[in-house]
């Protein structure tokens, strides 16, 4: 498929159905690592789709929230250790930190001809760093959805489905890629473009650091911040700033493209855009690559690493997440969300 002048492959849910998909993997049992962010809604849609699978977690809130969903102890939910032991393919959906630890226990179960599923490149592209090193005699392959679990699960429920990444890192059984693919339609997958695991995790940091999280959050505050500075009320700094972007501004460039809203807004918007989005883009230009320097030699992967294997990680991240409920900014958004049409 071409996509701006360059080739790239591209499997679609017309090309791969799912009636494929499930012949492809009738005979397999598909054990579905962790059930934090990925795993509810990887395991719900393959549950729902038809296919064989089961999870493996640990006790406590999260095996709680599987059991919750369905999932039976002793039939369909399982210790880590007997889910690998019961799988034909093993997805390990576990948090990175939780991949390290767990690695032993899934190593042991590692036999050949089995797979072993990842939806982030991470344990494989830093295994000098995780110690992760598959045997040479299983299927290592990777489908990653580009977006979060929840709308993965959304998006199916709705009938449609969330584009994700696939890759083969080692073909042992010469089904790797037949087996990729059928998991990627069976999660989900609105369609499924090629990538490497070390593409992937460049990219995923890039962006979760960058334009996806990081980057707007700094560049949301920085015009809030200014506004605020100069006079304006917190509910007309935030709607300038967050509430006419994500609700009126994003759904259209998101459907249409941004040259379209480039062509569709004032004369005044159009010229202010195109002389502003210069100095913005050689601003930030030599941020994203020193970003990506860092993610490229591994600093930021071995940053998450130490942070997350600290043992009072846990507290230090809600001390920085409730820093940043408590913002003003996102304070006022909580006013401004109550008071939209549909709230009241």
């Amino acid at each position: 498929m071409n996509f701006g002048g360059v080739e790239e492959n591209v499997v679609t849910r017309e090309e791969f159905p799912l009636e494929k998909a499930r012949e492809v993997l009738k005979d397999e049992v598909i054990a579905v690592l962790g059930y934090g962010v990925q795993g509810p809604g990887q395991s719900l849609n393959l549950r729902d789709n038809g296919f064989n699978v089961i999870v493996g977690q640990r006790p406590g809130k999260t095996y709680d929230k599987a059991v919750a969903d369905g999932w039976v102890p002793g039939e369909t939910l399982f210790s880590i250790e007997e889910a690998c032991e019961k799988a034909t393919i093993i997805q390990v959906l576990l948090s990175d930190a939780a991949q390290i630890a767990c690695w032993p226990i899934i190593k042991k179960h590692l036999t050949a001809g089995k797979a072993l599923y990842f939806s982030h490149g991470f344990a494989i592209t830093y295994s000098d760093r995780t110690h992760i090193v598959p045997p040479a005699d299983v299927d290592v392959i990777m489908i990653a959805p580009k977006g979060s679990g929840t709308s993965l699960r959304r998006m199916f429920l709705q009938g449609r489905g969330l584009n994700s990444s696939y890759a083969i890192y080692q073909d042992a059984t010469g089904r790797a890629w037949e087996r990729v693919i059928a998991l990627g339609i069976g999660v989900g997958s609105g369609y499924l473009f090629e990538t490497t695991f070390k593409k992937e995790v460049y990219s995923d940091l890039t962006g979760e650091r960058g334009t996806l999280m990081g980057a707007i959050q700094g560049l949301l505050l920085a015009q809030y911040e200014t506004l605020r500075e100069h006079g304006h009320e917190p509910s007309e700094a935030f709607n300038e700033t967050v509430e006419e972007l994500t609700q009126s501004l994003m759904p259209l460039f998101g459907e249409n493209g941004m040259d379209w809203m480039y062509a569709n807004c004032s004369t005044t918007a159009q010229r202010g855009a195109l002389d502003w989005m210069g100095p913005f883009h050689d601003a930030v230009k030599p941020v994203f690559e020193k970003l990506y320097h860092e993610v490229e030699c591994g600093n930021e992967a071995q940053r998450s690493i130490d942070s997350n294997s600290q043992p009072n990680y846990r507290e230090k991240l809600n001390a920085e997440l409730k820093a940043l409920h408590d913002s003003e900014m996102w304070r006022a958004g909580a006013v401004v969300r109550k008071l939209r049409p549909e709230n009241n």
